[in-house]
């Protein structure tokens, strides 16, 4: 939660299976990256949010919506964000809950 702050929660229904899910929406904090300056860099908005599927909570399905903030650079243009590497690289899961499905063959990357 270094990084984040929660911006809403809901449980949500499934119209496909009829089963209950929560979705936990995180948005990152306006804070740049270490290593950059805050006079030369600028807040743009969010890149496009990504949905991910976290441990079950209580028997019901966990997904996080995750919106990522970028920053420009005032002077060249150039875009930059965090490198978050709890996401799975290629995966819509964490990086914790790929890395147990492995371990139980019910996953394959």
């Amino acid at each position: 939660m270094k990084y984040f702050k929660i911006t809403g929660f809901q449980l949500l229904c499934s119209l496909k299976t009829k089963e209950e899910y929560w979705e936990i929406s995180f948005e990152e904090k306006n804070e740049l990256p270490e290593g950059y300056g805050k006079l030369d860099y600028e807040s743009k908005g969010f890149m496009e949010s990504k949905l991910i599927q976290d441990f079950p909570l209580r028997g019901k399905g966990v997904y996080l919506r995750i919106k990522i903030r970028r920053w420009r650079d005032k002077q060249t243009g150039e875009i930059i964000k965090r490198d978050f590497s709890f996401l799975a690289d290629g995966s819509k899961f964490t990086q914790e809950l790929s890395d147990f499905l492995k371990a139980t063959g019910r996953y394959k990357a």
